[in-house]
């Protein structure tokens, strides 16, 4: 089955900005007082980690900074990176970060190496570290379950689980249906779906979770396209123009309309200059935004 990788990438930089604690929780940390997701941005304009997460535990009077690396399946590379992120946080930070790595799915005996150690050339020098692996397949899942925590259930899916696929599935639903904030409910839907189909391409239990129509209207899908056309776009200004100046670059980032985003894909091929991209893109007829009831008045007492 072919893998939904930059689905993956995004539902995963969704989970940690917005639910940090639950991986925090899936890599051991059982004392967390409260959490923070950082923009991975703040430790080096290099090959950055998936994120960066401050953890406050119990007893504890400074906050832990902790790494997160999430690989599909195990890598040599994944290691690699830990160690890379390890340093490029003590580097910027003057502290030793928490590095966790987690592992979606197995592939055959390969393993993530939990530490790794790079020696210099003269013997007497040498740089490693350690941190923490998480294989998904082997966490059992009923535990996750009872937690009724919404921002675990896309990884339960993941998970060692002695009932069939479809309860699971049903389960992991009904937990989201019940207890999601309304304004993550069709984001975490959509999350759990994509890392369900890492492990099964099966139409039915696909469906438990909505299915194609889920994917096709669900917000986070919805930037993750417009995402692929920005980057398009800005590339062929860049081409084509030379630096794209960052307040044009925001405004191109800010659409997500499908129509809007093929007209300016013509404007940017087409137009003669920056200047008259901008004044056309601005132009642009945008359809109206879709109607959320919490934006209706309160009714008068």
């Amino acid at each position: 089955m072919p893998e939904p990788a930059k689905d993956k990438d995004k539902s995963a930089k969704w989970l940690i900005e917005h639910h940090g604690d639950a991986i925090l929780r899936l890599g051991g940390v059982t004392d967390l007082v409260r959490w923070q997701a950082a923009p991975a941005e703040l430790v080096l304009p290099t090959k950055l980690p998936d994120g960066l997460l401050f953890a406050w535990r119990a007893g504890r009077d400074h906050p832990e900074p902790f790494v997160v690396e999430i690989a599909t399946y195990p890598e040599l590379r994944a290691a690699e990176q830990a160690l890379r992120d390890l340093l490029l946080v003590y580097l910027v930070r003057g502290e030793v970060a928490n590095v966790l790595v987690l592992v979606l799915r197995p592939k055959g005996q390969l393993r993530v190496p939990d530490h790794a150690r790079r020696p210099g050339s003269d013997a007497a020098t040498e740089l490693g570290g350690r941190w923490r692996v998480v294989e998904l397949w082997t966490i059992p899942a009923e535990p996750v379950l009872a937690t009724a925590d919404p921002g675990m259930m896309p990884w339960v899916p993941l998970m060692q689980a002695a009932e069939p696929p479809e309860i699971v599935l049903r389960r992991c639903r009904e937990v989201i249906d019940q207890h999601a904030p309304a304004e993550e409910h069709e984001s975490l839907i959509t999350v759990t779906q994509v890392f369900t189909r890492l492990r099964y391409n099966d139409p039915n239990l696909l469906s438990i979770l909505g299915g194609k129509i889920a994917m096709i209207e669900s917000p986070l899908i919805r930037e993750l396209t417009a995402e692929r056309s920005h980057k398009h776009i800005l590339k062929l200004l860049a081409t084509r123009f030379g630096l794209v100046p960052p307040e044009l670059e925001a405004e191109v980032r800010s659409i997500l309309d499908e129509s809007v985003l093929d007209a300016a894909n013509l404007l940017a091929a087409f137009s003669p200059d920056l200047d008259h991209f901008a004044a056309e893109l601005r132009a642009i007829p945008r359809p109206p935004e879709p109607w959320d009831p919490a934006d209706e008045p309160e009714p008068n007492a």
